[in-house]
Parts: C-alpha cells; sequence; structure tokens
C-alpha cells in the first residue's frame, strides 16, 4: 500500500486508502472511519456500538482530547504524532470469564505488528498489556479494553490502542518512550495495516477457540512477550492496597500469578504493575 508523503512527515491518514487495505474481504474488518478530532475514540465506538455498528468496526482519531486509559488515567494526543485507534469487537459465544484476555490478545498483536515493521527494536509486554520498547523498556503504548451490552444480545467489547509513534518527549509522562527515538520508521498508515491484521489474525482465532487462550496459542504467545514473568512487581490494586512479590506466571483466565513476600500465591485480576529493581523498596 502506497502512503505518500503527508504520513511520513506527519500529515493526515488516507481513510480511503486504509479502507481498500483492510475492509473485507482482504483484510476481515467490516467498517473503518477517520475522524479529525475527537474526545475519546473508546466513547464514540461505544455509543456506535449501541446504535448497531458492526462487529469489527475501527475508529481511528487525528487527534484525541480526552482519551482514557487504566485506573481513569486521561490520553491525549498530537496530530500526525501518535496512533489513537478503537476497534469494536462482538464475540458471540465466548464465555464471560474468557473476555479478559482480549486485551491482553491486542497486547501481543501491537507486539507482534512493531516486530514485523522493525525487527531491530526491542518490544515486550508489562501485565496485562502495556507495550514496552528499547532497552530501556520505556512505555510507548497502552490498551484499554471496555464492554457495553448490546441490544440485539450478547457483548460489545471496544479496545482502544494508543501507541506514540513520534510523539515528542516533552508531552510524554515519566517512564513513557516514542517509537521514533528508537529507530522506528514506518509511517502511521503502514502500522494502521499491520496492527490491523495481526488483531484480526489473534482474534479470529481465539473467537474460533472459543476464547480459550491455550488452544490458539495466545497463552503461550503472551508469557514469551511479557517482561513480567520473573520480575519483582508491585501490585497496586483498584481497591488502594498493594502487594510485592515475585511475578511467576499468567493463569488460563489471564490472572497474573504473585508469589507474594508474605508466602500466599496471588492471582491477580486488575491492578497497576511496577517492575522492581534490586535497590527499589516497597
Amino acid at each position: 500500500m502506497t502512503t505518500g508523503t503527508n504520513d511520513a512527515a506527519g500529515g493526515p491518514l488516507d481513510q480511503y486508502a486504509l479502507r481498500t487495505a483492510v475492509l473485507r474481504p482482504a483484510g476481515g474488518w467490516a467498517a473503518l472511519d477517520v475522524v479529525a478530532s475527537t474526545g475519546s475514540t473508546n466513547a464514540d465506538l461505544l455509543a456506535e456500538a449501541v446504535r448497531g455498528a458492526p462487529d469489527r468496526s475501527v475508529l481511528i482519531a487525528e487527534d484525541q482530547v480526552r482519551g482514557r486509559g487504566r485506573l481513569d488515567r486521561t490520553w491525549i494526543s498530537r496530530p500526525g504524532a501518535a496512533l489513537t485507534m478503537s476497534v469494536l469487537w462482538r464475540p458471540e459465544g465466548v464465555p464471560a470469564d474468557r473476555l479478559g484476555w482480549l486485551p491482553m490478545l491486542a497486547g501481543v498483536a501491537l507486539a507482534d505488528a512493531i516486530a514485523e515493521l522493525a525487527p531491530d527494536l526491542p518490544v515486550a509486554l508489562k501485565w496485562p498489556n502495556d507495550l514496552l520498547a528499547g532497552s530501556s523498556r520505556g512505555k510507548a503504548a497502552g490498551i484499554l479494553a471496555e464492554m457495553t451490552a448490546l441490544s440485539g444480545g450478547g457483548p460489545g467489547i471496544v479496545l482502544g490502542i494508543g501507541l506514540n509513534i513520534s510523539t515528542p518527549g516533552t508531552d510524554l509522562p515519566w517512564g513513557a518512550t516514542a517509537l521514533a527515538v528508537h529507530g522506528f520508521t514506518a509511517t502511521r498508515a503502514e502500522t494502521v495495516v499491520a496492527l490491523l491484521a495481526h488483531l484480526h489474525r489473534r482474534e479470529s482465532a481465539w473467537r474460533a477457540a472459543g476464547g480459550d487462550a491455550d488452544a490458539c496459542g495466545l497463552r503461550r504467545d503472551y508469557r514469551s512477550r511479557c517482561a513480567s514473568l520473573g520480575a519483582r512487581v508491585r501490585v497496586e490494586r483498584p481497591a488502594g492496597d498493594h502487594l510485592v512479590g515475585m511475578a511467576e506466571d499468567v493463569d488460563p483466565q489471564g490472572r497474573l500469578l504473585v508469589h507474594a513476600d508474605g508466602g500466599e500465591r496471588v492471582a491477580v485480576a486488575a491492578g497497576d504493575i511496577v517492575h522492581l529493581r534490586p535497590a527499589d523498596h516497597p
């Protein structure tokens, strides 16, 4: 696909060229729209899902001013510097206790796409789905999944991805990074096409397996990408407390298994992870 020089220079994405590349039958996606500006692609696509947007719809915003991250953090993108995208899935027939794999699936797909476009750029995942890039393992992307009940029955899952491609360091919080700093040269359009291809492949296999992460190889591939496993971590939990210990594994439900300093093994379903260095204290 030819993306032209505008995108490489941070210009707007070509909606029609992207549709040609990713929509059915070639790419497997049902709908794709690019908007100049919005508050939140997740909020917009959730509203469209209630109004009947089809399974495997995509919404991309050039400028996002009220994006949401995990733990109600805000995420704002500068036009042309980042990829701000949400996708809608209607995974009918997948048990509710397996839906938690979707944001982790997206993390694996994102890591696969970056590896395809920049094979020499080290990438890894921090549980559950933050993308870490470069030898410093700065956070280059975050993923947020939100669910809504649909009038036609079954869940609607909207998954948002915010990827820093050439975002200036002055716009990034501490610990974050942009891919361009590490030699990433693919355009945003090339990144969209690669990411949507990997997302479709991964989600289709997972859905066909009834959401069984072992049957489709997702848990195996997630483990191989996850930098949290084998690391000493502090888990900040939604209730406001925390635990410290060694992250040992991810169970079939996608929960992080932490051998806490108190001796017990804890299955963590939600929380914010900090990788601790030897000199760090809880």
